[in-house]
C-alpha cells in the first residue's frame, strides 16, 4: 500500500515525446503506482494493453495530435479501463476527437496530488459506467424472459414477472439469472428450421385467392399442335411495329 493509503495501480503511458513519458513516469512512481508500460508505437502499444491489462492508462499529447488520438484509439480497443488524455494546454477540438475515440477523461497540467485525485474520481465513474451497462443489459434479458413466459403460456407481462420472481426467491438465484436460463433455454428448445418443398415453394408463390395449380399433365401425342396465328394482321402489325422501332 502506498502512502495516504492510496491503492497502488497498474498504469501504462504512452506518449509520442520519450522525454515526457520519462517525465510522466517518475510521476506516476511517485504516487506509489506501478509504471507497466512505456509506449510510443502506436503499432504496439495495442498488444501491449491486451497482454498487460492495465488498471488505468494515461496518455500525453505530443508533437502531433493524431499521434496521441491514435494511440488512445489502439488502448481503448484492447482495454478494460479508462483512458485518460494528458494536455499541456486547453485543446478543445483535441478533446472532442479524443472523447469520438473513446477516452473517459482529461486533465490539463496539473501537480501530482491532482493528478491522483483525477485518477480517483475517473476509475469511480467507470466503475459506475459498468455497473450501469450491466444493469442496462440485465434488463433487457429480464424483459425478454417475460415476452418468453407471455407467448408460451398466454398471460400478461406483470404475471410473467411475477412468475421469473417467485422461481427466483424459491430456488435462491439472481432475477436476473433466472431471466438468462429461460432465455438460454428457450433459443437450445427452438425447433429447427425445415427445408421448403418444391410444392410448398408453388404454395407460396400463388397469389391470394388464385385457385390451387392443377397438377402437370403429360402431353397427348394424338393432339395435334395449334397453328401459330402469324399471318393474322394483328399480329403482323404487332411484330412490324417491334422490328421497326
Amino acid at each position: 500500500m502506498a502512502e495516504s493509503g492510496i491503492k497502488p495501480l497498474r498504469v501504462l503511458i504512452a506518449n509520442e515525446r520519450r522525454d515526457r513519458l520519462e517525465l510522466l513516469a517518475h510521476v506516476v512512481a511517485g504516487l506509489g503506482h506501478e509504471v507497466i508500460a512505456r509506449e510510443v508505437d502506436v503499432h504496439e502499444v495495442g498488444a501491449v494493453t491486451a497482454r498487460e491489462q492495465p488498471d488505468v492508462a494515461l496518455v500525453g499529447l505530443g508533437l502531433s495530435s493524431e499521434h496521441a488520438l491514435e494511440l488512445i484509439g489502439e488502448i481503448v480497443r484492447e482495454a478494460s479501463c479508462p483512458v485518460i488524455a494528458l494536455l499541456a494546454a486547453r485543446d478543445p477540438a483535441y478533446v472532442h476527437e479524443a472523447a469520438k475515440r473513446g477516452v473517459f477523461a482529461y486533465i490539463i497540467d496539473t501537480t501530482p496530488e491532482e493528478l491522483q485525485s483525477a485518477i480517483d474520481i475517473t476509475l469511480q465513474r467507470f466503475s459506475e459506467y459498468h455497473s450501469l451497462q450491466g444493469a442496462f443489459g440485465r434488463r433487457a434479458v429480464i424483459e425478454q424472459a417475460k415476452g418468453i413466459l407471455m407467448a408460451r403460456h398466454a398471460i400478461d407481462a406483470d404475471t410473467a414477472f411475477e412468475m421469473l420472481r417467485d422461481h427466483s426467491q424459491h430456488n435462491g438465484h439472481k432475477l436476473s439469472d433466472v431471466a438468462a436460463a429461460v432465455v438460454e433455454s428457450h433459443l437450445l428448445l427452438l425447433p429447427p428450421p425445415r427445408p421448403a418443398t418444391p410444392s410448398a415453394h408453388r404454395e407460396r408463390r400463388r397469389r391470394p385467392g388464385s385457385p390451387p395449380a392443377e397438377p402437370a399433365r403429360p402431353l397427348d401425342p394424338q393432339v395435334p399442335a395449334l397453328p401459330c396465328e402469324m399471318d393474322s394482321p394483328s399480329r403482323a402489325a404487332v411484330v412490324s411495329a417491334s422490328t421497326n422501332g
